[in-house]
């Protein structure tokens, strides 16, 4: 039979004392975590506040909406105060940084998180003690949505945070409905556009000569396009400004007037007076006043003027400028035809109606018009007519203030150029480039009828207004060309 152990009673005493005692720290413990949970759940709540959108009725633009919040026992917080709802609007970015309190005496709560159940989306976030982690989603459905934490944080297997205070709502508003931009009505208007045949004849030979000259700028509301008007800013009421003509030579004794009616100072600056500013030091001209200067024209070729006020390019770009042609002693050849063109740019806000300058358009140098003469169809309203045989010169100008031209006539090409319309001639050219503030003279002689085009030929300038005509009347030459109507350029 099997030996009986001798039992000692001392041992057995303290065994009894130790389950006692563990029975006894069992009962206390779970005393004291009912009475946690009882008291967290009569202790009075903190009055929670709304965390909304920066603007009080959703803009048409959608933004990105950002909040920081802390979860902590009794929910969620930001800025120290206890936050239960937020607000975006429709179309919204939603940046949610989510960081926990670090529960030092309860290790088991210090994870938290966020979830947010938004139409078939599920997002969700947790944070950790000393983390930071962002939800990100985009609100594209309006009303509202419940937030709860989505971590298992509790003490016990049937405890979390989801229950009690731990818990939101998003609500997303709709984005209030915008009227569309109405434009301004365009205003009554003049025809600012110079006719291309508005221009001095070749001068008379003779000794230097003492010319006059009379220039008064105006600022006028003119057409850029149908149904599409502009203050234009102008030499004479015209743009270009008319053309000066004069001999090497000769002295030119220059008043320029301002119009009474203007708002802003103006001046001009002649790229063929030899002096500083070209004249704009000596001709800064308030509203209602007039400033005079002499110069005496010492080099042949064509040359820009332009106002030189401040803003500099903002009143050459609004239609101040034009050309002074100082031809040599002896003259120009003579030709059939002489034409006057600018090209000008014009930056506006606006598509139609009345446009306003865009400074930012400017200086971004995206010109929303590139025009010759002053606007669209200036050149094909007022298109001059030859015929086959005759030779044409066109004084080509670029006022500027930003892009090169790409002088190009369509079926034509140029018998002589002079290069940036000085001395140098260059024959059989077919474009010719043109820096914003030069100029160029072009020689052809027309031998077959139809309709001629002239453009830059950058030619996404043809879009913004870049493009004129000229019509040649007379027999067909079909040793030269034939197969289409003679009225039909084929662009």
């Amino acid at each position: 039979m099997a030996e009986q152990q001798p039992v000692d009673e001392q041992a057995d005493g303290k065994g009894g004392m130790a389950l006692a005692l563990g029975a006894a720290v069992l009962g206390i413990g779970g005393l004291a975590y009912y009475i946690w949970n009882d008291s967290r759940a009569q202790l009075p709540e903190p009055t929670p506040i709304v965390a909304v959108a920066p603007e009080s009725v959703c803009g048409p633009e959608p933004a990105t909406r950002e909040f920081a919040l802390e979860a902590f026992q009794w929910g969620y917080r930001m800025d120290g105060q206890p936050v239960e709802r937020l607000e975006v609007c429709e179309g919204d970015t939603v940046r949610i940084a989510l960081s926990a309190e670090d529960y030092a005496n309860a290790t088991q709560h210090a994870l938290h998180g966020l979830g947010l159940q938004l139409g078939e989306q599920y997002y969700k976030v947790e944070a950790g003690p000393g983390e930071v982690n962002t939800l990100e989603f985009l609100a594209s459905e309006t009303g509202e949505f419940a937030f709860t934490c989505n971590a298992y944080c509790g003490i016990s297997a049937d405890s979390s945070h989801g229950h009690h205070t731990m818990r939101g709502v998003l609500e997303v508003l709709p984005r209030a409905a915008t009227e569309p931009e109405v434009a301004a009505p365009a205003l009554p208007a003049t025809d600012i556009a110079r006719d291309p045949l508005d221009m001095p004849g070749p001068l008379a030979s003779s000794g230097p000569q003492t010319l006059e000259v009379l220039l008064t700028t105006k600022e006028v509301v003119g057409s850029i396009a149908e149904g599409t008007t502009f203050e234009y800013w102008t030499f004479d009421g015209q743009v270009p400004g008319p053309m000066l003509r004069v001999r090497v030579g000769d002295t030119v004794n220059l008043t320029l007037s301002n119009d009474a009616a203007s708002k802003n100072p103006h001046s001009i600056d002649l790229h063929a007076v030899t002096g500083p500013g070209g004249g704009a030091v000596l001709t800064q001209v308030a509203p209602g006043e007039s400033k005079s200067f002499s110069f005496q024209a010492l080099n042949p070729g064509v040359y820009v003027y332009h106002c030189a006020s401040p803003v500099i390019p903002m009143h050459m770009t609004n239609g101040m400028y034009g050309l002074i042609v100082v031809e040599p002693k002896e003259g120009l050849p003579q030709v059939d035809h002489e034409f006057y063109v600018m090209q000008g740019e014009l930056y506006t806000a606006g598509t139609e109606g009345h446009q306003e300058f865009s400074t930012d358009r400017m200086l971004a140098e995206q010109p929303s018009y590139v025009v010759f003469n002053g606007r669209t169809g200036a050149l094909v309203d007022k298109a001059p007519r030859v015929s086959v045989g005759e030779t044409v010169r066109i004084y080509f100008g670029n006022g500027g203030i930003s892009d090169i031209s790409s002088f190009h006539v369509i079926g034509e090409i140029f018998d002589r150029v002079y290069h940036e319309g000085g001395s140098l001639v260059n024959e059989n050219v077919q474009t010719t480039l043109v820096p914003a503030g030069g100029a160029t003279i072009v020689e052809f002689t027309v031998d077959v009828p139809g309709r001629y085009i002239l453009v830059d030929h950058a030619l996404a300038r043809l879009g913004k207004g870049a493009a004129g005509f000229f019509y040649a009347d007379g027999e067909e030459q079909p040793d030269i060309y034939q197969g289409g109507p003679a009225d039909e350029s084929g662009h």
